[in-house]
């Protein structure tokens, strides 16, 4: 499947775990149920990744935990809060172009809607394919924008 298709898989089982539980619960515990829904879809999930982090001949094997790791191509990150803030954003960008990835989910579930806690991060990601969530044109590279 490509990583448009488990993108789609991702915001449905995410849109689920947000009317189930609603906001205030720890990341920990969204995490943990969109992981078993993911699965239970027939995905490989992978919780809490460690990522390894080469720079200037140094070696840090375990840089930063990604949250969740769907199929080795879609990166979610997940939080917790009332409102989130441009580094959150900023910070997906740069575990992508760090693991090399096209794509990732920001998901905050502390909203009082889903819609508002969900944003699309894409890392110079082909956009030949029809996007799943919009449409319009594609975004330029490297860009950040709403569902």
């Amino acid at each position: 499947m490509d990583v448009e298709g488990l993108a789609t898989i991702a915001v449905d089982c995410g849109l689920k775990v947000h009317e189930a539980l609603g906001p205030g619960l720890l990341e920990s515990v969204y995490e943990a149920v969109l992981a078993q829904g993911l699965v239970r879809r027939g995905l490989a999930v992978e919780r809490q990744k460690p990522v390894r982090i080469r720079i200037e001949g140094l070696i840090i094997d375990e840089g930063f935990r990604a949250d969740l790791l769907v199929e080795g191509k879609l990166l979610i990150e997940l939080k917790s809060l009332e409102r989130l803030a441009p580094v959150h954003s900023k910070q997906i960008l740069t575990y992508l172009r760090l693991m090399n990835l096209p794509l990732g989910l920001l998901m905050n579930f502390g909203g009082a809607t889903f819609r508002e806690g969900i944003k699309r991060i894409a890392n110079n990601h082909d956009f030949t394919t029809p996007m799943p969530f919009g449409g319009g044109e594609p975004p330029e590279q490297r860009t950040v924008r709403p569902l």
